[in-house]
């Protein structure tokens, strides 16, 4: 049979992307889309420059050449509800798990009772409600991993950026947070680029996601 046409609106536009650092060429004339709703698995060695093709995405960097494109637009993390999850933990220790899911909304000033929804759907869906007026210090690495992704989902993001969100797991646990993020993907619709050298990962993600 031939292949459906895929008819969802582009989200990202990457047009002949270059970076240099100097002499380094790091990317090298780079084109593809991405369609709104996508899970997309960017995967290849350490220092292959999937990090900065991200940077160049958020204008953390500025493309040597070409350009990159949200919703037919110049990417500007200003303009656009982008929400990126690290490998490193960034919960803030000094709050709760409800407060942390609710951080970036109370910035945003979101309304309370729709933080309060969106907090809620968040904890039931990372399996946190137990958890919720725990401190991260006070669980597993694993656990706060799960306040980080679902902090990202509670934005409600256009765009989820993920670098190696679950490099310093074992693999137990990280098929265990693949599941979680698919879950939560399927169930909010959020456009996701997920950054990884695991060829692994890759692969169960892909075995993984509806067809």
């Amino acid at each position: 049979m031939p292949e459906r046409e895929d008819t969802r609106p582009i989200k990202v536009e990457v047009r002949n992307l270059t970076k240099r650092f100097g002499d380094l060429l790091v990317l090298d004339d780079m084109s593809f889309n991405i369609r709104k709703g996508e899970f997309v698995c960017v995967v290849g060695p350490t220092g292959c420059g999937k990090t900065t093709f991200l940077n160049c995405l958020t204008r953390i960097h500025m493309p040597s050449e070409g350009d990159l494109y949200i919703d037919g637009v110049p990417a500007d993390p200003r303009k656009h509800n982008i929400s990126f999850v690290f490998q490193e933990p960034s919960a803030l220790p000094w709050l709760t798990v409800e407060d942390n899911l609710a951080y970036g909304l109370k910035i945003k000033r979101i309304p309370k009772a729709e933080i309060d929804r969106r907090v809620n759907q968040i904890l039931d869906l990372m399996g946190l409600q137990e958890f919720r007026k725990a401190y991260p210090g006070e669980l597993s690495v694993s656990a706060e991993q799960r306040i980080i992704i679902g902090r990202s989902f509670a934005m409600q993001p256009d765009l989820l950026l993920m670098d190696e969100p679950y490099g310093q797991m074992d693999v137990k646990m990280r098929f265990y947070l693949e599941d979680e993020v698919i879950r939560l993907w399927k169930e909010l619709g959020s456009t996701v680029v997920f950054i990884t050298h695991n060829i692994e990962a890759v692969s169960y993600t892909h075995l993984t996601l509806p067809t």
